[in-house]
């Protein structure tokens, strides 16, 4: 199992803030604040800033926290991608409810 890779990386780009909106960035801690900032890369992040947040992350961490902490901010076609192609989702049935801010 991976860990938090902190010790290497200690903050956040500057350049996530954009994603980040609600809190200034210098504010953040990459493991108090792990859920959202997870949840905010996968939703709003760029190519760049995806593999940022697996670089920092890892993958098994985004999958659990992904699972355990739902958020409700997701698109119908943002959340297909990540849980089917992104996280390797497939073949596991989650709630939409929890993920899907308006189900078509």
């Amino acid at each position: 199992m991976k860990t938090l890779t902190t010790k290497k990386i200690k903050t956040i780009p500057s350049s996530l803030q954009g994603i980040l909106w609600s809190v200034n960035v210098k504010n953040l801690d990459l493991a108090n604040d792990k859920v959202y900032i997870i949840h905010q890369v996968l939703m709003y992040g760029t190519l760049e800033q995806i593999k940022w947040l697996f670089k920092v992350y890892g993958k098994e961490t985004i999958k659990k926290v992904f699972l355990k902490y739902p958020q409700r901010i997701y698109n119908p076609p943002a959340f297909f991608f990540l849980k089917n192609f992104l996280l390797g989702f497939k073949n596991i049935s989650l709630s939409e409810e929890k993920y899907v801010t308006s189900i078509f």
